[in-house]
C-alpha cells in the first residue's frame, strides 16, 4: 500500500470541506471617583418567574473551531463574541418575531455585585451563559433560570481607576474546550475552568501601568488573542496571542514602531516607522488594539481594529509629518504567527482621536453587479468604510454622521481629503464633528443578510479641539491638547441638547446610505442585535430596551430595564424557547462626562442581568430614587485666582471620572453633592488616598496641598452655583 503523502487538514480546513461537501448534497456532519461602589443591591441572588429544574451538570464549555464553524446549525447558542467569526451579531432564531414581539416579557434577572457599568456580550452554550461585568468579574450562569452556578473576581486594585478613560469595563469572555478566558483591567489574561471557575492560568499581558484591558478575548485555532487599552497616557500598542492549554505566548504583533535604534520586530514595522517622524517612541506612540477584532476562516485573515495616536496631536507626535501607520487602521495578519498581511488606514495622521477600533463585521454582499467578500466599519471618524477583505483593497467611503475634518473620501486613493482650514491648527481652538467619542465607538453594530442593512448606534457630537505646541509631563492625559474652558464654547457641547443626539442608522453598505434613523435625545445608545424574525434589539441610555422592525425602523416592543442599557443583546433557545439577553447596566464615557439622562428623583438602578421571552411574567422589584436632595454646601473661602486654579485643575484631573463642571452622570458621585464630613476630608481623600480602596486613588504624584485646596474650592463653587438646579438632561 503506497504512503498517503497529502497534507494533513488543519482543523478548520477540515471543516470547510465538511462545509462545502454539504452544499453539494454530500455527507454533512452536524455540528456553535470618589469612585466609591453606589447603589450595590443588597441581596446577590437570581430572581424567575418561576424555578424550573437546574440544569443537569454544569456545561464544559466545550467550544470548539467546528462549533463556530457551524454556528448556523445550532442557532440556539451564541458561542462567539459577534456568534460568529465574522461579528455580524445577527441571530437566525425567529420564533420571536414581528407578530408576536409584543408578547415579550422578564423571563428572569439576576443582579451583579459590580455597580460600574456593563458592556459585555455573554456566551451561551449548552444551557450556561459566561459574561463579565466591571472590573473583569465573570458570572456562570444557568442560561433557562438564572441559578448562580460560579463567580469569579479578579479582585483587581480599586485605585486602577486612575488609569482608565471610561471606567472598569469589560466587554467579555471566550470559551474554548473547557476554559473561559477573560481580560482584567490591570492587563492580566486569566484562564478559568468552565466548571468550576477556578483559575487554571494567569499572564501578565503588559508592562503594567498605565496599561490596560477592557475588551473581550477571541479564540482562533487555539491560541486566545487579546489587546490593550492606555494610548491617552502614552503607552506602545500591541496585540498577542497565546497558548489556549498553558499560556505561553505565541506571537506579538506591535501596532506602531518603537526605536530605530532598537531594530524592528518585524519588516512591516520597518515600514511603518518610515511613516514617522522625530521621537515618537518616547512619547510611547499609541496605536492600542483594546476592542475589535474579525477572523475569515477561508482566507485564514486575523482583522484587528488600531486605535489612536499618543499624543492625539500629530504636530508633537510626528512634528515632520507622515501618516504614522498603524494608527487608525484594519490590519490583517496571520492567526497563526501574527505575520502582518495587508492594511488600511481609515485616518492618516490622525489628529483627533479617530481610532479604527470600532466593531468590523464580515459579509458577502453584491456591488455594483459583482459578489463581493467584504470588511466592513463604521470607525470613530465619520464615514462608513466598505474593502475588499480578502486583500485591503479600498471599495467606498461615506460620512454617515456631520463630518466637517474632511470633505469626502478620495475614491482612487482610498484617502479622507482633509478640510486644512479645519485640521491644521496649533493653539487656535476649533469646533470639530465629530468628537473624540467618534461618529460611532465601541458600542457594536449588527448586519442582517436578509435586510442587507448595517444597523449602527451613532453618535452625533462635536469637539472643541486646542493644539500645544509641547508635551505637558505633569498630565495623566496627556494627549497634547488644551481643554478648553466653557467661556470659549458658550456652552458645553456635551451639555447643549440642540447640539448632541443619538441615532441608531439602518445603513445600506451596497449603496452607501442611510435605509432609515431613528433619532435620540442623548447619546450613547446601546450596541445592536438583528435577528430572522425581522427585529432590532438596543438599548437607551434612559432605561430601555427597545425593540424595532428591521426592514421599516417602526418601534414595536420596549420594555423598562430601570438603568442605562449600553451593552449589546444577544439571542439564545433553550428547550424550543427563544431568549433575548442583554447586560443592564449604565456605563462608559457618556455615563461620566455627558451630564445625568435621569430625572430628579431617578438615577441609575442595580446593574442586572435581563432575560426575556414570550409570555415571560418575571417583575423587577421597584425602582429606588437613587439621585438625592444635594446637601447645602459649604461658605466660600477660596480666592477668584484659587477657583479659576481649582477649575483648571479639575479639568485636567477629574473631569473624566466626576464629570464636566463637576456634573456626574450617576454612576460615580456628584462632587456637587458632598456631606460636611467628605467636605471636611478632601484633602486626606484627594492627597492621601483615603478611599484608594474604592476606586479614588491618591493624586500626591500629580498635585501638592495648596492644588488640591483650590481644586476643593471650585468644586465648592460648582455646587453654590447649581444648588438646587434641574438635572442637565
Amino acid at each position: 500500500m503506497l504512503a498517503d503523502t497529502r497534507p494533513k487538514l488543519t482543523i478548520i480546513e477540515e471543516s470547510l470541506v465538511k462545509r462545502y461537501q454539504s452544499l453539494l448534497g454530500l455527507s454533512f456532519l452536524s455540528l456553535s471617583m470618589m469612585a466609591c461602589e453606589p447603589n450595590a443591591p443588597a441581596e446577590q441572588t437570581s430572581q424567575t418567574e418561576a424555578v424550573p429544574a437546574p440544569v443537569a451538570s454544569i456545561s464544559d464549555g466545550n467550544i470548539t473551531a467546528e462549533r463556530v464553524l457551524d454556528a448556523d446549525a445550532e442557532p440556539g447558542s451564541w458561542l462567539a463574541h459577534g456568534r460568529t467569526y465574522g461579528e455580524q451579531r445577527y441571530s437566525p432564531l425567529n420564533k420571536i418575531g414581528k407578530h408576536n414581539v409584543n408578547d415579550l416579557g422578564l423571563a428572569w434577572s439576576f443582579d451583579v455585585e459590580e455597580q460600574k457599568g456593563l458592556e459585555a456580550s455573554p456566551i451561551v452554550v449548552d444551557g450556561v451563559m459566561y459574561t463579565t461585568t466591571s472590573w473583569s468579574a465573570v458570572y456562570a450562569l444557568d442560561a433557562k433560570t438564572g441559578k448562580q452556578l460560579w463567580h469569579y473576581d479578579p479582585k483587581v486594585p480599586k485605585e486602577y481607576l486612575r488609569y482608565l478613560c471610561c471606567s472598569p469595563a469589560n466587554r467579555g469572555v471566550a470559551v474554548w474546550k473547557g476554559k473561559v478566558y477573560v481580560g482584567t483591567i490591570n492587563g492580566h489574561l486569566v484562564a478559568l475552568d468552565a466548571k468550576t471557575g477556578e483559575v487554571v492560568w494567569d499572564v501578565e499581558t503588559t508592562p503594567g501601568a498605565p496599561y490596560s484591558i477592557t475588551g473581550a478575548p477571541r479564540v482562533i485555532k487555539d491560541k486566545v488573542i487579546i489587546g490593550n487599552g492606555g494610548a491617552e497616557m502614552g503607552v506602545r500598542g500591541f496585540i498577542t496571542a497565546y497558548d489556549v492549554e498553558t499560556g505561553e505566548q505565541q506571537w506579538r504583533f506591535y501596532t506602531v514602531p518603537g526605536n530605530p535604534a532598537n531594530g524592528f520586530e518585524n519588516p512591516a514595522l520597518e515600514m511603518a516607522a518610515k511613516t514617522w517622524s522625530g521621537q515618537w517612541w518616547k512619547l510611547g506612540g499609541g496605536g492600542t488594539a483594546w476592542d475589535s477584532m474579525a477572523y475569515d476562516p477561508e482566507l485564514d485573515l486575523l482583522y484587528v481594529g488600531v486605535g489612536n495616536g499618543s499624543p492625539w496631536n500629530r504636530n508633537i507626535r510626528s512634528p515632520e509629518g507622515g501618516d504614522n501607520l498603524f494608527l487608525s487602521s484594519i490590519v490583517a495578519v496571520r492567526p497563526d504567527t501574527g505575520e502582518y498581511v495587508w492594511h488600511y488606514q481609515t485616518t492618516p495622521a490622525d489628529n483627533f482621536d479617530y481610532t479604527a477600533t470600532q466593531h468590523m463585521i464580515l459579509a458577502d454582499i453584491e456591488m455594483d453587479g459583482l459578489k463581493r467578500k467584504v470588511i466592513m466599519q463604521a470607525p470613530k471618524n465619520g464615514f462608513f468604510y466598505v474593502l475588499d477583505r480578502t486583500n485591503g483593497e479600498f471599495l467606498s467611503a461615506k460620512p454617515y454622521v456631520q463630518v466637517t475634518w474632511a470633505t469626502h473620501v478620495d475614491q482612487e486613493t482610498g484617502r479622507p481629503v482633509e478640510d486644512k482650514s479645519v485640521t491644521e491648527f496649533t493653539e487656535r481652538t476649533q469646533m470639530v464633528w465629530p468628537a473624540p467619542y467618534g461618529g460611532h465607538n465601541w458600542h457594536p453594530m449588527a448586519f442582517n443578510p436578509n435586510t442587507g442593512l448595517v444597523y449602527i448606534p451613532a453618535i452625533e457630537v462635536p469637539h472643541f479641539f486646542n493644539g500645544r505646541k509641547e508635551m505637558d509631563k505633569k498630565r495623566i492625559w496627556n494627549v497634547g491638547m488644551n481643554w478648553v474652558k466653557p467661556e470659549e464654547t458658550a456652552e458645553t457641547v456635551l451639555m447643549n441638547k440642540k447640539l448632541t443626539s443619538g441615532k441608531m442608522i439602518a445603513w445600506d453598505p451596497a449603496k452607501q446610505k442611510a435605509a432609515w434613523e431613528v433619532t435620540y435625545p442623548t447619546p450613547g445608545i446601546g450596541g445592536m442585535l438583528t435577528t430572522a424574525g425581522d427585529l432590532v434589539f438596543h438599548g437607551v441610555p434612559q432605561g430601555k430596551l427597545m425593540a424595532y422592525d428591521a426592514s421599516s425602523g417602526q418601534q414595536l416592543w420596549e420594555s423598562y430595564t430601570q438603568t442605562g442599557v449600553v451593552a449589546p443583546p444577544i439571542s439564545y433557545e433553550i428547550d424550543g424557547e427563544q431568549y433575548i439577553a442583554v447586560m443592564a447596566g449604565w456605563g462608559g464615557m457618556f455615563s461620566l462626562t455627558g451630564g445625568t439622562v435621569f430625572g430628579k428623583d431617578e438615577g441609575p438602578g442595580p446593574n442586572r442581568v435581563l432575560v426575556y421571552k414570550l409570555g415571560g411574567k418575571h417583575q423587577l422589584p421597584a425602582a429606588k430614587a437613587l439621585i438625592k436632595e444635594a446637601p447645602k454646601p459649604p461658605a466660600q473661602t477660596g480666592t477668584p485666582e484659587q477657583i479659576a486654579q481649582g477649575g483648571a485643575l479639575y479639568d485636567e484631573f477629574c473631569q473624566f471620572c466626576h464629570g464636566l463642571h463637576a456634573v456626574s452622570g450617576g454612576v460615580i458621585p456628584d462632587l456637587r453633592h458632598m456631606d460636611e464630613q467628605t467636605h471636611q476630608s478632601f484633602i486626606g481623600i484627594v492627597y492621601g488616598g483615603m478611599l484608594k480602596d474604592k476606586g479614588m486613588a491618591a493624586f500626591n504624584d500629580h498635585l501638592n496641598v495648596e492644588e488640591v485646596q483650590a481644586l476643593h474650592a471650585y468644586v465648592i463653587q460648582r455646587a453654590i452655583d447649581t444648588y438646587g438646579d434641574e438635572r442637565l438632561f
